[in-house]
């Protein structure tokens, strides 16, 4: 993983990016020293959100009947 001060990752940015994106390497900016933000190269492989809670939930019961009769709704139904 690369240090990088933020002037000089703001006067190379473009190039910075394109050598993240080249070599798959992370590069961490510092403001005074301290690691503030993370630039890492995306993963194109799959896409990270969609699907991403697949196989989470279940269903259960019957979900296409109503919730309540029409005894039960009484005068609204």
């Amino acid at each position: 993983m690369k240090k990088m001060a933020a002037g000089v990752f703001k006067a190379n940015c473009l190039a910075v990016m394109d050598e993240v994106q080249a070599k798959r390497e992370t590069v961490v900016i510092t403001k005074h020293g301290k690691p503030v933000a993370k630039l890492v190269p995306i993963n194109t492989d799959k896409d990270e959100i969609f699907g991403f809670l697949a196989g989470k939930g279940k269903v259960t019961g019957d979900v296409v009947s109503p919730a309540l009769t029409a005894e039960e709704w009484g005068e609204l139904y």
